[in-house]
C-alpha cells in the first residue's frame, strides 16, 4: 500500500515539474517572411526605396478595389507591371557572388548601365504617343512606333535579360541590368495603356492594329517569363516556350494538332488582352488572390500563424504519432491561406518534419507527411488556397456553392492522411511529445478569439458580401484582434504587413500572368477544342479512359507550376473536353483542380515533396514517392465525383450524409491496406480484400455501400479475433 502511495506522490511530482517546464509556445518562425535563395536583402536607403514600393503597391490594391475602382484593362495592366518592378528589384537573375562565386567584371556593369539610355528613350517615346493622341490623332506613325519604340524596346529588354544572367554580386547589392528591366516594364505598360484608353483598343487581333501593341506585348510577355523563371522555376517557362512555339509551328502540324496559323503581329496584338494575358488568370490575381495574400500578411504580422501551430500541437501532440498529426492540422490551416504548397512546406515543414523525426518517424515519411499536408491546403475551403476564386471566374458558379461543394473531398483527403499516420504510428510502436514538450491547451484556449478573422470571412461569404468585401473586413479584423493579444499591431506592424504582402505576392502575380499567356494560346490556337474532340473520340470507347486520360494530362500540365497556375492552364485545356463528353461543370473543373493540386506530391516533378526532402534530409524522389502513397485518396476521389455527384453537395441530405460518412469508412480502409495495420498487423491477402471494400466504399453507390460494408465488418471480425480485441493497438499506441 505505501508503495503505491510512494508511486502516486512521485507521479505528482513529476507533473508539477513538467507544468512548470510547459512551453508558452512551441510555434518559432513559422510567421516569419521566408527568404528564397535569389531574392536581394538591401539595408540602408535600398531597403527604404523597396519597401516603400512594396507597401504602395499592396496599398494600391486595396484603395482600387475598396474605394476608387480603375478601368479594368488598365488596372490589369498596372497590377502585372507593379508585380514586374517589383519582382526585378527584389530577385536575382543569377546566384549571388561569395566565397564560391566571384562578382562579374566592370565591363557588364557599365554595359548594362548604356542599356539605359535605350530603354529610357522608348519610355519618353511612350509621353510623346500620348501627347499626339491626345491631341485629336486617330493613330501613332507606323515608323515612330518601330524605329522609335518597338525595335529599341526589343532589343534592349533582350539583351538586359541575358546580361542578368551573369551579372553576379553580393546579395545586398542592386543590378543595374534589372533597372533596365524595369524601365523596359514601365515602357512596355506604359504604352498599352496609352492604346487601351483610346478606340485603338477596338483593332487588337485585327490586321488593323498598329504595331507598338505587338512590340509591348511581346517585351511585357518575355518579361513575364524572365521573371517567372526567377520566382517558380524552369516548368512553366518551358510549358509556356512549347504552347508559344505551337502558335507558328502548328500550321506545320499533321492531325488534330494542325490549324491555319496565326501571324507574330496579330497573335501578339492580340494576348495581351482580356483573350490572354490580362484574362481570368491576371483578373483573379489581381482582385481575390492579392486580397487574400494581403489577408495572410496581417495575420503573418500579428503572429496567428504561430498560434494555429500551437493550437494544434496542444490539441493532437500527444496522441501517438503526435507532430505527424499537428503538421496535418497546421498545414492544413496555414496552406488554405498560403496559395503554395511548397512555400506552405517550408512555413511549417521546418518545425514539424524535426520533430516527427524525434518521436520515430524516418525522414522519409516526416518529408512525405508533411508534404502531403501541405498539399491538402490547397483543397481545403473556404478559401482553397485561391483556387475556389480562380473556378468561380472560370465557370460563373457561385463562389460559396464551390466552397460547400469542396467540404467532402477535403474531409475524406485529410482522413486519409490522419489515418496513413496513426496506423504508421500503430505499426511501429511510436509515442506522442510528453506534457511538457507541447503548449497547455487549456492556456490556448483563452485567445481561440484569434480565429475570429477566419470566421468572419466564412460568415460574411455566406452572408451574401462579395469576395473583395468579405476579404477587406477579414483583413481589417485580423488588425482589430491582434489588440487584445501579445503581438499587438500597430501602424508599423500594419507598414510592415503590407510591405510582406507586396513581396509575397510578386511570384503568384507573376505564374498567373505567364498562364494567361498559356491561357491565350490556348483560346487564339483553338487547341483546346482539338483536345476537346480528342477526349469525346475516347469516351465513344470508354468514359473512364477519357477520365484517366484527362487525370494524366492535368498531372502533367501541373508539374512543377504553383496551384493557381497549374489549375488555370489545366481548366483551359482539360475541363472543356470533360464538359464536352456530358459531365457537369462543377464536377468536371473540381476533377481537374484535385489533380492539378496533387501534381505538388506526384513523381518525378513534385514541389512540395521536393521542399520537404529538403528540410528532411532525405533523397527528394524517394520522399514524392512516399508522399504520393500516402496521398493516394486524392488520386481515387476525383473519378468518384463522376459515378457519386452526392460527394460535391449534390444530391438530396440523406444521400449526401450517406456518400460522405460510407466513403470515410473506404478512406479508413484504405489507409490500413496502404500502411499494413488495420486493428492489427495484415497480411497480402487481407489487403486486397480492404482495398476492394475500400473501392467499393468510396464508390458511393447503395449495393457497393452495402458491400464495402460487409468487407470491413467482417476485416474487423477476423482482427478482433487475431488481435484480441485491439489490445495490441492499445499497447502500440
Amino acid at each position: 500500500m505505501s508503495h503505491k502511495t510512494d508511486q502516486e506522490s512521485n507521479d505528482l511530482q513529476d507533473d508539477a515539474h513538467a507544468a512548470s517546464v510547459i512551453p508558452e509556445s512551441i510555434a518559432d518562425g513559422v510567421d516569419e517572411d521566408v527568404v528564397e535563395p535569389n531574392r536581394r536583402l538591401f539595408t540602408g536607403w535600398q531597403f527604404v526605396l523597396f519597401a516603400a514600393l512594396a507597401i504602395a503597391y499592396s496599398s494600391f490594391h486595396l484603395i482600387s478595389l475598396n474605394v476608387y475602382p480603375m478601368e479594368t484593362w488598365s488596372f490589369r495592366i498596372v497590377h502585372i507591371a507593379g508585380a514586374l518592378i517589383l519582382g526585378y528589384g527584389l530577385f536575382s537573375g543569377a546566384r549571388f557572388a561569395d566565397d564560391d562565386h566571384q562578382a562579374s567584371g566592370a565591363w557588364i556593369k557599365w554595359l548594362s548601365y548604356a542599356l539605359l539610355i535605350p530603354a529610357a528613350y522608348t519610355l519618353a517615346q511612350v509621353f510623346v504617343m500620348y501627347q499626339t493622341l491626345s491631341g485629336g490623332a486617330m493613330r501613332i506613325d507606323p515608323n515612330i512606333e518601330n524605329w522609335h519604340y518597338g525595335y529599341p524596346l526589343m532589343a534592349t529588354t533582350a539583351t538586359a535579360i541575358v546580361l542578368s544572367w551573369f551579372y553576379r554580386q553580393a546579395q545586398h547589392r542592386f543590378n543595374p541590368a534589372d533597372l533596365v528591366l524595369m524601365v523596359c516594364a514601365l515602357a512596355s505598360a506604359g504604352y498599352l495603356l496609352v492604346a487601351y484608353n483610346t478606340n485603338i483598343r477596338m483593332s487588337t487581333g485585327t490586321s488593323f492594329a498598329p504595331a507598338g501593341i505587338s512590340w509591348a506585348a511581346i517585351a511585357g510577355s518575355l518579361l513575364i517569363l524572365e521573371l517567372t523563371r526567377r520566382v517558380a522555376g524552369l516548368a512553366l517557362v518551358v510549358i509556356s516556350a512549347v504552347f508559344l512555339t505551337y502558335v507558328f509551328a502548328g500550321p506545320y502540324l499533321p492531325g488534330f494538332l494542325g490549324y491555319p496559323g496565326l501571324s507574330l503581329q496579330r497573335f501578339f496584338s492580340q494576348v495581351y488582352t482580356d483573350a490572354g494575358i490580362l484574362g481570368p488568370t491576371t483578373a483573379v490575381s489581381s482582385t481575390y488572390i492579392i486580397l487574400f495574400i494581403i489577408f495572410a500578411a496581417f495575420l503573418q504580422a500579428s503572429k496567428v500563424g504561430d498560434y494555429f501551430v500551437n493550437f494544434a500541437f496542444a490539441a493532437a501532440g500527444r496522441a501517438r504519432g503526435g507532430p505527424a498529426k499537428v503538421a496535418i492540422f497546421a498545414s492544413g490551416l496555414m496552406g488554405m491561406i498560403n496559395g503554395t504548397s511548397a512555400g506552405n512546406v517550408v512555413s511549417t515543414g521546418s518545425l514539424t518534419i524535426p520533430l516527427m523525426k524525434k518521436v520515430g518517424y524516418p525522414s522519409r515519411s516526416a518529408g512525405a507527411i508533411e508534404a502531403a499536408a501541405s498539399t491538402g491546403g490547397q483543397i481545403m475551403p473556404p478559401i482553397m488556397g485561391a483556387g475556389a476564386f480562380i473556378m468561380a471566374e472560370v465557370t460563373g458558379i457561385p463562389y460559396t456553392e464551390i466552397a460547400l461543394a469542396a467540404v467532402i473531398p477535403a474531409i475524406l483527403y485529410f482522413a486519409s492522411i490522419y489515418f496513413m499516420v496513426d496506423f504508421e504510428a500503430a505499426r511501429k510502436g511510436m509515442r506522442g511529445m510528453r506534457k511538457d514538450e507541447i503548449p497547455l491547451f487549456s492556456k490556448l484556449v483563452k485567445q481561440v478569439y484569434l480565429f475570429a478573422p477566419i470566421i468572419i470571412l466564412i460568415v460574411a461569404l455566406f452572408m451574401g458580401y462579395s469576395v473583395i468585401r468579405a476579404g477587406t473586413l477579414a483583413t481589417a479584423s485580423a488588425a482589430v484582434v491582434s489588440w487584445l493579444s501579445p503581438n499587438k499591431m500597430g501602424f508599423r506592424a500594419i507598414l510592415k504587413a503590407l510591405q510582406i504582402a507586396g513581396t509575397m505576392s510578386i511570384q503568384i502575380i507573376a505564374v498567373c500572368a505567364c498562364a494567361g499567356l498559356i491561357v491565350g494560346v490556348i483560346s487564339l490556337t483553338g487547341v483546346g477544342a482539338r483536345f476537346s474532340s480528342l477526349l469525346l473520340g475516347l469516351a465513344g470507347v470508354s468514359q473512364l479512359l477519357a477520365l484517366v486520360f484527362a487525370m494524366l494530362i492535368s498531372i502533367l500540365l501541373g508539374m512543377g507550376m504553383p496551384t493557381t497556375a497549374a489549375y488555370a492552364v489545366a481548366a483551359s485545356v482539360v475541363a472543356p473536353g470533360l464538359i464536352n463528353i456530358g459531365i457537369e461543370p462543377l464536377i468536371a473543373h473540381f476533377f481537374v483542380f484535385y489533380f492539378a493540386v496533387v501534381s505538388a506530391i506526384t513523381p518525378p516533378v513534385a514541389l512540395a515533396s521536393y521542399a520537404a526532402a529538403g528540410i528532411s534530409g532525405d533523397n527528394p524522389m524517394g520522399t514524392s514517392v512516399a508522399s504520393f502513397k500516402i496521398g493516394l485518396a486524392a488520386f481515387i476521389v476525383p473519378f468518384m465525383f463522376f459515378y457519386s455527384p452526392a460527394m460535391l453537395m449534390e444530391g438530396s441530405p440523406m444521400q449526401i450524409l450517406r456518400v460522405g460518412l460510407t466513403a470515410t469508412l473506404g478512406i479508413v480502409l484504405l489507409s490500413g491496406m496502404v500502411q499494413k495495420w488495420f486493428f492489427g498487423p495484415v497480411n497480402l491477402v487481407q489487403r486486397v480484400v480492404m482495398l476492394v471494400g475500400a473501392l467499393f466504399l468510396i464508390y458511393g453507390g447503395i449495393y457497393t455501400d452495402i458491400a464495402g460494408l460487409a468487407i470491413g465488418i467482417v476485416l474487423f471480425m477476423m482482427q478482433r479475433k487475431v488481435n484480441g480485441g485491439g489490445s495490441k493497438t492499445a499497447q502500440a499506441g
